[in-house]
């Protein structure tokens, strides 16, 4: 089975997406607002998120397909999040192993079974730098922006935990380069 998959074409803040139909399901909308991904086929989506290459979707899987392990949907009750891996194996998994076969998954959407909008938005699933940059960069900067230039409160949180991030780093290298760390010593061992 060939995985199709074409990329609109676009460079760091050039992307424009193509309109999606208002009748659209979950997983073109996902695909064109996640992945830059317009054409694709049911084989090129589970591949796409199997994210340990099983062949198959665990819960897990499911779950952080639909954005439910990223933080904009850390409200959400862990029953809501069982109760979406279960409605999506419901659907697919016919061998009722607890996980959705690429086969199970390629036959179902054949005969006409979509993965639902379950409501929890369009399926954050990237790391923190892929998310600022195709929600927040590509729709609000240029390729020719300067740091001048990104001031919205995304920019700013964004800019903020590099800088945390960098810290860390820094203190990390300093403690490295100590014989001993006393800070890792327990106080009951110290004079």
């Amino acid at each position: 089975l060939a995985c199709a998959l074409a990329h609109g074409d676009h460079e760091h803040g050039h992307y424009e997406q193509k309109p999606l139909a208002p009748d659209a399901d979950w997983a073109t909308r996902h695909m064109a607002e996640e992945h830059h991904i317009d054409v694709f086929d049911a084989g090129s989506f589970f591949t796409l998120h199997d994210y340990d290459d099983s062949g198959e979707w665990t819960p897990e899987d499911i779950l952080k397909t639909y954005g439910l392990k990223d933080p904009s949907n850390y409200h959400v009750s862990q029953d809501k999040k069982d109760d979406a891996a279960r409605l999506i194996l419901s659907l697919f998994d016919k061998d009722k192993s607890g996980t959705v076969s690429f086969a199970e998954y390629v036959i179902g959407t054949a005969a006409g079974v979509a993965l639902p909008d379950l409501g929890f938005g369009p399926g954050h699933h990237g790391d923190d730098e892929w998310e600022y940059e195709i929600h927040h960069f590509e729709k609000f900067h240029g390729p020719d922006a300067t740091l001048e230039d990104l001031t919205h409160p995304e920019d700013i949180e964004h800019f903020r935990m590099h800088e945390e991030m960098e810290l860390r780093e820094e203190r990390q290298e300093a403690m490295d380069r100590m014989s001993i760390v006393e800070a890792n010593i327990p106080a009951k061992f110290r004079r």
